[in-house]
């Protein structure tokens, strides 16, 4: 019998970024010394739990409320996970903003890591940004880039676009609580194929989602729920009591409006378009090198 596949999401306690982005829906600060102490020993005791499950098959994708990659327990769980072989996938949200090297000097397993980076204008130079891309691309780094879809980062996000391979693909956000126009939705479109996806709020009351069967949501105290959305609780990870409560669900909240929830949704075909490349949002056509689409614009849902 084949070894069950869990995704996990991990957040810990980490919150403390080097970006200030105004239109960021995550809390900055600065954390203490102790508070940074307590982040890194719940993500190594984490890494050490996953490191034991030699009978499951886990794909973890790390989504911290601030910036792990400049911190170096990130990095090194990063490089422990991506070695093992009963992990799929290890993959984190960065802004990029991090040295690269760790990469490609001997580190981890480049066929298992992957890299969500995000593009901020006005925190970071473009050209600094895109150096780090080039880097990423020079050293057979699997990744994907975008950015947030307000007006004034259109240009940027043109920009990039015309500068990055082809086979990177650049993804456009909707902004929180913004309504396009069918001409905005087209330029970012023009830039995303997918963006249809990001610009409305999707229907999910009473929907099936993978979320809290095949998919769950870990904290550093190691809290599981079945999604970063959803507060009720389905056990512990580390006394094994989540695993009495996998099974099928139904969504409980009436809409979804983030990527790294809906994207679990059943009634939307993601699982097909981002297919080996869910966590790290990389589409499996980009994957072979070819165009986007067509997009099944049947399944997208108001």
């Amino acid at each position: 019998m084949d070894p069950a596949h869990l995704t996990i999401l991990y957040r810990g306690p980490l919150a403390s970024c080097d970006y200030d982005c105004p239109y960021c829906p995550f809390a900055k600060r600065r954390d203490s010394s102790e508070q940074l102490r307590a982040d890194r020993a719940a993500l190594e005791r984490f890494t050490a739990w996953a490191a034991a499950q030699t009978d499951d098959r886990l794909s973890v994708l790390f989504t911290p409320w601030g910036e792990g990659l400049v911190r170096s327990w990130y990095r090194r769980a990063l490089t422990e996970l991506s070695r093992l072989p009963h992990i799929r996938r290890v993959a984190i949200q960065t802004n990029l903003s991090c040295r690269t090297d760790w990469l490609t000097e001997g580190g981890p397993d480049l066929g298992t890591l992957a890299l969500w980076c995000t593009y901020h204008p006005g925190q970071t130079p473009y050209d600094r940004f895109l150096a780090k891309c080039r880097e990423l691309t020079a050293g057979g780094v699997r990744f994907s880039v975008g950015v947030v879809g307000f007006p004034e980062h259109l240009a940027e996000a043109r920009r990039l676009r015309a500068a990055l391979p082809a086979e990177v693909y650049l993804w456009a956000n909707a902004a929180e609580g913004r309504t396009y126009t069918d001409e905005e939705a087209a330029h970012w479109t023009a830039l995303d194929p997918l963006f249809p996806y990001s610009r409305h709020p999707h229907r999910s009351a009473g929907l099936p989602c993978r979320t809290g069967e095949s998919v769950i949501s870990v904290d550093g105290d190691g809290t599981v729920r079945r999604c970063h959305f959803v507060r009720a609780e389905l056990g512990n990870l580390y006394d094994g009591s989540y695993r009495r409560a996998l099974r099928p669900r139904a969504c409980p909240l009436a809409v979804c409006d983030c990527h790294i929830g809906y994207v679990h949704l059943e009634t939307l075909p993601l699982y097909d378009v981002f297919a080996g490349g869910v966590l790290e949002r990389v589409p499996a056509a980009v994957s072979q090198g070819q165009q986007i689409g067509p997009l099944r614009l049947d399944v997208v849902t108001r």
